[in-house]
């Protein structure tokens, strides 16, 4: 028997504040790897930035910004990091196989 369960989240009204400046933190996050993997990629002679770079610049970028990235966990910073990577992988994957 398989059974399932389903956790309702409900946070109070400053957690739903908080939730709110992380996940604008790491779409901040998220849209600038975004953008320097399109430059890079662009203006470099089609070199690659790969995780394993942009995960080594995290620790420079939360201690430039500490009031807004430095707050947030560092693993969950990676999982973003990690989510890109996965995204452009599989995108170069699809127009290697002439996928739509």
């Amino acid at each position: 028997m398989i059974r399932a369960y389903k956790f309702l989240m409900r946070p109070t009204v400053g957690q739903q504040v908080t939730l709110g400046e992380m996940l604008r933190d790491h779409c901040t996050l998220y849209n600038g790897a975004l953008q320097e993997r399109r430059d890079a990629y662009r203006h470099s002679s089609k070199t690659s930035v790969t995780y394993g770079m942009q995960s080594a610049q995290l620790k420079d970028i939360r201690a430039f910004d500490p009031e807004r990235q430095g707050r947030w966990s560092f693993s969950s910073q990676q999982a973003t990091l990690r989510r890109l990577d996965k995204a452009f992988a599989a995108f170069f994957r699809r127009v290697k196989s002439g996928d739509t």
